[in-house]
């Protein structure tokens, strides 16, 4: 029986894609770049990608994907900018982006009072909390474990494990990672993460592809409707 759910945030509740175009629009705007060209988000969003697996590999820090992560971008792109001014400027915007994937309102209102409802998300955490914030979907939350202020990213075991045991403070019954389950829209960090420390795994696939890289996960939906049919 589940007990608690922990949702992923970024492309999971709120949309990462549009906020990244929505950037770089104004960003080039901005800093006199030059016009944004359709499917130029799509190196970022592949260089973000890119890093945050390398994170979670410990190949590369956190703080090494802000100093370097445009500069991959505009090295790709052809464009001569310094990399650290415009991340400085795109982690501002973030900051303040709060564009929801669709069906997330109606998603958390279903789920809230049925089950005690965590984020569960890598990033910033002053960052993560004033998205959710802009949203208005932080209430429905009681715990928000956010990578940074965790000490440990998905889908390492420190992670969950630092969460179940927030989680479990002041309980007589301690509630088992059999009864958690992690909503996300990562294989390697979400379901790896939920797979290796025992919670049940629900696969956001908005891409419906599918496929699951040959990863056991317990569920598999298309959009945040369908977890009505689960939970």
């Amino acid at each position: 029986m589940i007990k608690a759910v922990f949702i992923d945030i970024d492309d999971t509740l709120l949309d990462f894609a549009p906020t990244c175009e929505a950037a770089l629009k104004e960003g080039f705007e901005k800093f006199g770049i030059g016009p944004y060209k359709d499917g130029m988000v799509n190196t970022l969003l592949d260089v973000t990608a890119e890093m945050w697996k390398e994170i979670e590999k410990e190949e590369i820090t956190y703080d090494y994907l802000l100093k370097e992560r445009f500069n991959r971008v505009f090295a790709r792109l052809g464009i001569d900018f310094d990399g650290k001014i415009f991340e400085n400027f795109f982690r501002g915007f973030l900051f303040e982006s709060a564009i929801e994937v669709d069906g997330a309102r109606e998603f958390l209102g279903y789920l809230d009072g049925k089950y005690i409802l965590c984020t569960a998300s890598n990033g910033p955490h002053a960052q993560q909390i004033n998205r959710l914030k802009n949203a208005d979907m932080l209430k429905y939350f009681s715990h928000c474990f956010i990578s940074e202020s965790v000490g440990a990213s998905k889908p390492s075991k420190d992670f969950f494990s630092y969460a179940l045991s927030v989680l479990n403070e002041g309980r007589s019954e301690k509630i088992l990672p059999c009864e958690v389950m992690m909503i996300g829209d990562s294989l390697t960090s979400d379901m790896t993460g939920a797979y290796n420390s025992g919670l049940v795994s629900c696969f956001l696939d908005r891409k419906r592809t599918g496929d699951t890289k040959g990863l056991k996960v317990d569920h598999i939906i298309e959009n945040l409707k369908d977890i009505f049919e689960i939970l």
